[in-house]
């Protein structure tokens, strides 16, 4: 399969809330009121924490057939540790989460081996994961002045 190019923008809008759009999609994000926002929104991290958790459990549903697990329910909790001095630049620490953790519900009538087969493969091809799990290239294109 080809290379698929996915593109997004992020628009600023009143004070720390930001209008995100991808394809034909769009979500506000915000900032809680401890870090200047107006809580009107999740965060870019939360975001970040949701992405993952959803992407599981894509990967989860697209292939669940395949490991023969009917998924009556299947969720995922994600929490991550990130310090923010680092955003607030009120100390040289990472800007970034330093763990994050989830835990994997699944109601179905898989044993728990099958259980864990099916997680080794839904943590080795979701691409969320694989993105935050490894180093990516950030490349800045240019600086656009209006």
């Amino acid at each position: 399969m080809p290379v698929e190019t996915f593109r997004a923008t992020a628009h600023l809008q009143n004070g720390m809330v930001v209008k995100a759009k991808s394809r034909n999609f769009e979500m506000m994000i915000d900032e809680p009121k401890s870090l200047g926002g107006t809580d009107t929104a999740m965060n870019p991290v939360e975001v970040v924490l949701c992405a993952l958790g959803a992407c599981q459990s894509i990967v989860a549903r697209a292939y669940a057939r395949k490991f023969k697990i009917d998924l009556e329910e299947f969720w995922v909790e994600v929490e991550g540790d990130l310090d923010t001095d680092g955003f607030m630049n009120k100390s040289d620490v990472r800007r970034g989460y330093s763990e994050i953790r989830y835990n994997i519900h699944i109601k179905s009538n898989a044993s728990y081996e099958q259980a864990k087969e099916f997680v080794e493969f839904i943590e080795r091809t979701c691409p969320v994961g694989d993105t935050i799990n490894n180093p990516v290239r950030l490349v800045l294109n240019d600086i656009v002045l209006e």
